[in-house]
């Protein structure tokens, strides 16, 4: 198998007042019957911070700006690997919250392989995201959240 390539990112875990989760629905293009559920996020750039790719990353996917003083620390990490498009990942990604109000998703920032691989978001409860059958990550999502923002 294909050594997997090493890929740093940032998620943000956007939050409305009800206490759900904004997920967009994205599959992979070289398989596209496999769909799944993600937060917002993606790729840091070279000489990016954790803090400065969530905040470019949160304005390119939801047209939502924030400073980085917003979004704080990371509150969680996690290492994953993942195939996307053909290729192995090895992905290093830090989690941050950020509250809003309820707001209009904006995705017109997304870039190419964004739009060709992502077909829909939503708002998802904690009681959602612990019964439903389809694929969310990062695994334990209804956890963190609990842990995180109550519910």
């Amino acid at each position: 198998m294909t050594e997997a390539i090493p890929r740093r990112a940032s998620r943000v875990l956007v939050v409305d007042e009800a206490g759900r989760v904004l997920l967009f629905h994205g599959f992979d293009p070289a398989r596209p019957e496999h769909g799944y559920w993600f937060t917002v996020g993606g790729g840091l750039d070279p000489g990016e911070s954790a803090v400065q790719g969530a905040v470019r990353e949160l304005f390119e996917e939801t047209g939502l700006r924030a400073a980085q003083a917003d979004l704080g620390e990371p509150v969680w990490r996690e290492i994953t690997e993942f195939p996307f498009d053909g290729r192995r990942y090895r992905q290093e990604q830090e989690f941050f919250v950020l509250r809003v109000p309820v707001v209009e998703i904006d995705t017109g920032g997304f870039n190419e392989i964004e739009r060709a691989s992502v077909d829909g978001h939503r708002w998802w409860t904690i009681e959602e995201l612990e019964t439903t059958s389809e694929r969310c990550y990062p695994a334990g999502l209804a956890d963190l959240l609990r842990t995180l923002v109550g519910g």
